[in-house]
């Protein structure tokens, strides 16, 4: 029994990492969502060319393709990262490329009268984005930003590829030291839907929070 208690302390120091790749993973993938997502809808074409041009690319090709570029094609360019940050930029990259789709469409979702009420208000462009139209937005992307959250979370199995210690790859170490396959497996199976259960009622709670915010916006 001692023996498979520290069997789950590796797996559960896995977790940590696992959990430290979400949150760090999902932070950049935020980012490039409102970047891109945005910069689809600027007025500039060159902004436009490149924002579609990164969200083309990342969803056209594959997380493990990008991963392995990211970890052992870089280094050839002069930069070398560690295990960490090549999954965090990644997952970060690949993510935020379809999150950027959510941005965008919630944006275009927000009725056009109320971009006509800024203008009548002579509000900057920036200034309607900022204090009008994302506060509307917002709401409408945080569904869908659960959904890629926990894709993220299920994303960082791959990290175990370039031989991160996440939980996948400690699964694997515990299962060649024991030759057993059900009690990793089934651990890890277990952490990981607790860990989207805790993202999707987080969000639940900030979909709530942000709805009766608008209230004051609406009226």
């Amino acid at each position: 029994m001692s023996v498979w208690s520290g069997y789950l302390t590796l797996i559960l120091e896995g977790a940590l990492v696992t959990l430290q790749l979400t949150v760090m993973g999902s932070a950049l993938a935020l980012v490039m969502a409102f970047l891109a997502g945005l910069g689809r809808l600027s007025r500039f074409f060159a902004v436009r060319a490149l924002a579609t041009a990164y969200i083309e690319f990342f969803r056209g090709t594959s997380i493990f393709v990008q991963l392995f570029w990211v970890y052992f094609v870089l280094p050839f360019a002069g930069l070398t990262l560690t295990p960490l940050q090549a999954g965090v930029l990644a997952l970060g990259l690949n993510v935020g490329a379809y999150a950027a789709e959510v941005v965008r469409g919630a944006v275009k979702a927000v009725g056009r009268e109320q971009s006509e009420a800024c203008v009548a208000l002579n509000l900057s462009r920036y200034q309607r984005m900022r204090h009008v139209i994302l506060p509307q937005a917002l709401p409408l992307m945080l569904p869908t930003f659960c959904n890629n959250a926990i894709e993220l979370l299920k994303g960082t199995a791959v990290v175990s590829l370039i031989s991160l210690t996440d939980m996948t790859f400690q699964a694997q170490v515990v299962r060649a030291q024991t030759g057993s396959t059900l009690v990793p497996f089934a651990t890890i199976l277990i952490l990981y839907f607790l860990m989207a259960l805790a993202i999707s009622a987080a969000m639940r709670w900030l979909e709530r929070r942000m709805a009766r915010s608008l209230d004051g916006i609406r009226s």
